[in-house]
């Protein structure tokens, strides 16, 4: 039986990494196997800025993947943890019956829905607003590279 509190806490805590989709669907999943790869190379972006600076530009193409990644995985917590109990267990329970337990919604599973919206919006606007400015910023550069 998988239950949708623990579901939703690793889509929100370890979901860049893949760990709410091996726990639903088994180490064989391609997707679970795929989501490490734009957070490594956002930690990576990170790492180059750090090293060379905010000019860099392959910086803020990879960043902006950590991102993204966050909060796609947030949002599958929240789908989770919003999805009712008949749907939840028709899913991921058919052995079980339709009113199992195990998908079940209880304050866990609310409280990781809360933190899911707070952390996965603030990280998409920061994400988005880190993006559209460097993109900006690249495109004054290159007007006044081309003025002169």
């Amino acid at each position: 039986m998988k239950n949708k509190t623990l579901a939703a806490w690793l889509a929100f805590l370890g979901g860049p990494l893949g760990l709410h989709r091996f726990y639903l669907h088994g180490l064989g999943d391609l997707v679970g196997w795929a989501l490490p790869i734009p957070t490594a190379l956002g930690l990576y972006g990170i790492q180059r800025v750090q090293q060379l600076g905010q000019d860099d530009t392959a910086s803020w193409l990879l960043i902006p993947l950590l991102g993204f990644t966050i909060a796609g995985c947030c949002l599958t917590a929240i789908v989770y943890g919003l999805s009712t109990r008949e749907a939840w267990n028709a899913r991921h329970n058919r052995d079980g019956a339709a009113d199992s337990g195990a998908g079940a919604t209880g304050w866990m599973t609310i409280a990781a829905v809360v933190f899911s919206l707070l952390v996965g919006a603030t990280v998409l606007m920061a994400s988005i607003a880190f993006s559209f400015q460097r993109y900006f910023e690249y495109q004054v550069e290159e007007g006044r590279r081309i003025s002169q």
